[in-house]
């Protein structure tokens, strides 16, 4: 582990250039992350870049789904289609793929694609008809770049937090592509599964980063920030581990659980900051670190009966 990031951290400027779109922050990314080796690296780096919870996140998403898919390219915003209207489990899936030649044929749609209104590229989940057995669908990860023909996008209203970061629903009607847009293996096993994990140890990172850099312009309590450094050695720790082994997932409840006691105490920290922009910002986006808390519960309490019980 070389954590590159704690000299910026701790004596990088404190204040962030402002930023208020996707066009904005997206050649700032494209910048950072051309910097650095470690995903790791870009989503701690890309929050402490940040003016708002938002573009953390933009950052750590990205950064996730480099480590998730390899070979995807820098210069393509990428957005991962999993979630339809019935839900994101592998039984819920309706979008097909099918083959027609040295082509695959995609149908369907997708209902919730983070930075979709942006994305050059979409990773999307979709059942392989040839090689599913009834209620145990084969999924495969496709590449669909934006453009294609068949490939409809439908701008969702802004959320009640990190509006800045836009939202699309997808259809897929007989679209088309070659059939090396499929990445090769198991899409539940290889990126469906993991990508929870992975997503949520980029997001956690980044958002801290944040605000370890907002405690030093704000000066915050020095205790606070160095309870957030170590915090934050332990995210870059975890993400040298397998995403997918329950000694990573036990780790990552331990740090997830260090990283909301903190977040709680920043609370107080930006209730009694002059700064009543950001400190309004923060209490309207800091709902990002609850999402998907009850499958992250449920994940360590799997894995705690799977090294108790290595059978289970």
């Amino acid at each position: 582990m070389s954590a590159t990031w704690i000299d910026t951290l701790l004596t990088g400027p404190v204040a962030a250039e402002p930023c208020t779109s996707v066009a904005q922050w997206w050649p700032r990314h494209r910048a950072l992350a051309a910097t650095q080796r470690r995903s790791i690296d870009v989503a701690i780096l890309g929050g402490a870049a940040a003016d708002r919870v938002a573009w953390a996140f933009g950052s750590a998403f990205q950064a996730a789904l480099r480590t998730l898919v390899a070979g995807l390219e820098d210069d393509r915003l990428a957005a991962l289609c999993i979630t339809e209207t019935q839900g994101n489990a592998p039984r819920d899936l309706r979008t097909t793929l099918r083959r027609d030649g040295d082509h695959v044929v995609l149908d369907g749609a997708k209902h919730w694609a983070t930075l979709g209104p942006n994305g050059a590229l979409f990773l999307v989940a979709a059942r392989d008809v040839e090689a599913s057995i009834d209620a145990r669908p084969a999924l495969r990860l496709v590449r669909v770049p934006a453009g294609m023909p068949g490939l409809h996008i439908d701008t969702m209203p802004p959320t009640a937090f990190v509006p800045e970061i836009p939202h699309a629903r997808l259809r897929f009607e007989n679209l088309r592509l070659p059939a090396s847009a499929v990445v090769p293996g198991d899409a539940y096993v290889l990126h469906v599964k993991p990508f929870r994990t992975i997503e949520d140890l980029h997001v956690h990172a980044a958002v801290l980063a944040y605000l370890v850099r907002e405690s030093r312009r704000l000066r915050w309590p020095r205790a606070w920030t160095e309870r957030a450094i170590a915090n934050l050695l332990a995210f870059d720790g975890i993400a040298g581990l397998d995403p997918t082994a329950s000694t990573t997932h036990v780790a990552l409840a331990g740090a997830l659980a260090d990283g909301d006691r903190l977040a709680q105490e920043a609370d107080g920290h930006w209730a009694s900051s002059d700064d009543r922009e950001p400190a309004a910002r923060w209490q309207r986006d800091r709902a990002l670190l609850g999402i998907a808390s009850k499958p992250r519960a449920m994940r360590a309490q799997r894995a705690w009966e799977r090294l108790v019980m290595p059978n289970a």
